[in-house]
């Protein structure tokens, strides 16, 4: 997926985000938020998969533990979905992380749980874009 169409389902995210947010409000499980996320980015016709396993490596070795990617869009865009009165740095890192173990160049960390969901979302760019 080259640059352009990244940047047009990266807009489709946040638009869907907005619809969500609008729709329900904050004060919600994130889980709620992440159901409700799905089903607008579906209604957008992206390919949507939700707790997508990485497996952990550590020095070479596959370990019996594994992160998990709250959503993935397109195969290419990582979602990072929240709930919490503030967003810390270590979100903003966790995001991160996910995105390089995937080898991803684009992601989105969305905290729901704010007045006007624009203040909730942040856009990550993993390397160059």
């Amino acid at each position: 997926m080259n640059k352009l169409e990244l940047e047009g389902v990266g807009s489709k995210i946040v638009d869907a985000a907005y619809h969500v947010h609008k729709e329900l409000g904050p004060g919600l499980l994130e889980s709620v938020y992440e159901y409700c996320l799905i089903e607008e980015l579906k209604s957008r016709n992206l390919t949507v998969a939700s707790q997508t396993k990485l497996p952990v490596v550590y020095k070479g070795n596959q370990l019996n533990k594994e992160f998990i990617i709250d959503v993935l869009v397109e195969n290419e865009i990582v979602i990072e979905l929240k709930a919490v009165e503030i967003l810390l740095p270590v979100h903003e890192v966790q995001l991160l992380t996910y995105m390089k173990l995937a080898d991803k160049k684009l992601g989105y960390l969305i905290n729901f749980n704010v007045p006007v969901i624009k203040e909730g979302i942040k856009r990550k760019i993993n390397g160059y874009f």
